[in-house]
């Protein structure tokens, strides 16, 4: 049985920017399909519809006809906002998956690396 002890003393930032970037894309995929699928659930069920009826029966009044939220429940508002809040998580995971293989970099040349020991399986 052979073993090999390895120290990993370096990372690519541009290889840790790269991979970062992809996986960070993957997860906007699949929060945005999450989001979308989950939106159509809750529509289909009437969930809206029925906190819009809640709403503007509990804040009506004689004088007004209470609140309307209905249009904070469009789809292409809900989408929109999972769209931004994804393009802004695949910028910031990929900067600070970069700024952290960089300090990594300048922690290993002070401290020394991480040690890995590898073994062959039977």
């Amino acid at each position: 049985r052979r073993r090999a002890n390895l120290v990993v003393s370096r990372l690519e930032p541009w290889s840790v920017m790269k991979f970062s970037f992809v996986v960070s894309l993957v997860c906007f995929l699949i929060l945005f399909v999450a989001v979308a699928v989950l939106y159509g659930a809750l529509s289909s069920l009437g969930v809206f519809t029925a906190v819009q009826h809640t709403l503007t029966s509990v804040t009506s009044s004689q004088g007004s006809g209470g609140v309307n939220i209905s249009r904070w429940f469009s789809a292409s508002r809900i989408l929109g906002y999972a769209g931004l809040i994804g393009a802004i998580n695949v910028v910031l995971i990929t900067a600070l998956s970069t700024v952290g293989a960089v300090l990594y970099n300048v922690a290993t040349h002070l401290v020394g690396g991480i040690e890995v020991t590898l073994e062959e399986a039977d």
